[in-house]
């Protein structure tokens, strides 16, 4: 099912750059949210990790549901595209704001993850009826 907002991005790269758009802004906003549980909890710092990973796939998902529809065709990879360039958009952003240099392993495994997860959720999307 066509919305009509939908109908209006006609070009595959522009539902690709509204799904990562989603994506970064459910980021902020579930990160916000995330940052005044952790300031009325005393969370240890696996919870804090495994939080943030959810939140990512959880972002990945807004993302990837914003760009591939119900019956549409390339799930699998415009999911992938959205999970890659919101990973590689959220390594420079954490590599740049915490000047903090991971191992490339580390930056590799978060980009893979977006795109699995991407991808995982593109097919689902698009094989949904």
């Amino acid at each position: 099912m066509k919305t009509a907002f939908s109908r209006t991005l006609k070009a595959p790269w522009q539902l690709i750059v509204r799904g990562v758009v989603l994506s970064i802004l459910a980021t902020a906003v579930l990160v916000i949210l995330f940052a005044l549980l952790i300031s009325l909890l005393d969370l240890s710092d696996s919870v804090i990790h495994t939080v943030n990973q959810l939140i990512k796939i959880i972002s990945i998902g807004i993302g990837v549901c914003a760009t591939v529809f119900p019956g549409s065709d390339k799930g699998l990879l415009r999911g992938a595209l959205v999970g890659l360039i919101y990973m590689a958009a959220g390594v420079i952003v954490y590599a740049l704001l915490t000047h903090q240099e991971l191992t490339a392993s580390a930056y590799l495994a978060d980009l893979l993850m977006g795109v699995a997860a991407g991808g995982l959720i593109g097919l689902l999307r698009a094989k949904a009826v």
